[in-house]
């Protein structure tokens, strides 16, 4: 099976562009049978090309947006939802743009694309059902020789176990061990995966690894992700990396903050018949008050207010401040919904009007918690270098009970290698989210973390 594994991407690139080249059939049959022949003055040949040239482009950018190439990476259910997506947008995008293309009122019907869009998701299931027995077969989970720091062991098996269809744990052993029994042992496994190991030793299994072309990963430390940000330089015949540290430009502060206050607007205007609804909801469930707000930081421990919807019970910190949890009493039914649909964070749109918040930075913490974290973490601090964000990396990869550490280094992630390119695919990306349910739990019981 192993020699399959170099075709990997070429197989990919092939279930792929057959989905796209079946809905791109789909679009073209209903733009010449039905949007076409109503326009006044209807298109012709090149134009038909034109037409779906532009619907395969926006399939490809918007699909690989959300992931949907990566068949033996994510779980079908997150294909489907991300190539699903991907469709939606894309034929949304196509819509509007035959709308433009008719030039006249009124507007033409919507029932074909949306009979289009019904069609390319059973296209999209019957495909990923194919092709997941398919990449089952020819790849199968690779063994995995895991060295760790033994406190962690747990949790890190743990996380590796939910992901069976790409790992087979076939041995754990300390990362104490001498370093020439960790080479031999990684003689007998695919892959070897290594995490909270002191750094020579993990330097010398990098190098050998590189060495014997033996796959490994990394867990990196917070000094790797400082160093993805550096810029190279060659002053003189010794290659140097320059850290600047300062977080964002001048430049990039001054984008990123128009488009917050551009996005921040509109998103406003388009949400408010939501926030109606909601505030309602609140109010008539226990007649309490319908914004919450509470001091959290931002750039440069800069204190400021946040407003939420309320989704708990009036004092529900009345006992002290403590972490939600997956099944709390204190959220209310309203809370439930609310929380699930992500609509509590939407007046924190006004926050970022109003610039203590982007639409994208590392999630705002509480004071108390920021001094807890830093207690095991005293890099924590170290995503102040940008302002809180609404969205972000570490919102949209990790979870409510990711470790403090983990989101820090998503976060630095994010500031290490920021472009406004970047805030645009988060924002995109951030939708997918919002049908993803692990993403939405609470910590558990007794568990403490952000």
């Amino acid at each position: 099976m192993d020699s399959f594994n170099q075709y990997k991407r070429l197989i990919r690139t092939g279930v792929i562009s057959l989905e796209i080249l079946i809905e791109a059939i789909i679009f073209g049959y209903i733009w010449l049978e039905i949007y076409n022949i109503r326009m006044v003055t209807p298109f012709e040949n090149k134009g038909h090309w034109m037409m779906i040239g532009f619907y395969v482009l926006y399939l490809i950018a918007f699909v690989y947006l959300y992931g949907g190439t990566k068949y033996a990476y994510y779980r079908k259910g997150q294909l489907i939802l991300s190539q699903t997506l991907g469709t939606l947008i894309a034929n949304a995008v196509m819509y509007v743009q035959i709308i433009i293309a008719f030039g006249v009122f009124p507007f033409p019907i919507v029932w074909p694309m949306l009979l289009a869009s019904a069609v390319d998701f059973v296209v999209i299931v019957i495909l990923n059902q194919i092709s997941d027995r398919m990449f089952h077969r020819l790849f199968p989970p690779k063994r995995l020789l895991v060295i760790c720091d033994l406190k962690n062991k747990e949790n890190l098996l743990r996380k590796i176990a939910g992901r069976k269809d790409l790992y087979e744990v076939s041995k754990c052993i300390s990362a104490e061990e001498p370093l020439e029994r960790l080479k031999d042992e990684v003689k007998n496994c695919d892959a070897m995966m290594l995490y909270g190991i002191e750094e020579q030793k993990r330097n010398d299994l990098v190098k050998y690894c590189f060495e014997k072309s033996i796959r490994i990963y990394v867990a990196p430390e917070i000094s790797d992700i400082l160093l993805r940000g550096a810029d190279r330089l060659h002053s003189f015949d010794t290659p140097f990396l320059l850290l600047r540290n300062y977080g964002l430009s001048i430049e990039q502060k001054l984008i990123k903050r128009l488009m917050d206050i551009v996005l921040s607007a509109l998103m406003l205007v388009a949400a408010s018949p939501f926030m109606l609804v909601t505030a309602l909801a609140i109010k008539l469930e226990d007649h309490g008050p319908v914004l919450y707000k509470q001091e959290r930081v931002t750039l440069n421990g800069k204190k400021f207010w946040i407003y939420k919807f309320r989704s708990m019970i009036v004092d529900a910190e009345k006992q002290g401040a403590r972490f939600s949890s997956k099944n709390d009493d204190r959220i209310t039914k309203v809370g439930r919904v609310i929380r699930a649909l992500r609509l509590d964070e939407l007046p924190q749109l006004l926050n970022i009007l109003k610039g203590d918040m982007s639409i994208v930075g590392p999630r705002p913490e509480r004071q108390t918690y920021i001094d807890e974290f830093c207690k095991e973490t005293p890099e924590f601090t170290y995503r102040l270098k940008v302002k809180a964000g609404l969205t972000g990396y570490a919102q949209i990869y990790g979870k409510y009970n990711t470790t403090p550490l983990d989101k820090l280094k998503m976060d630095l992630m994010y500031i290490e290698s920021y472009s406004i390119l970047q805030d645009i695919r988060l924002i995109f990306l951030t939708l997918k989210i919002m049908f993803t349910k692990e993403s939405t739990e609470g910590v558990e019981e007794g568990q403490n973390h952000a």
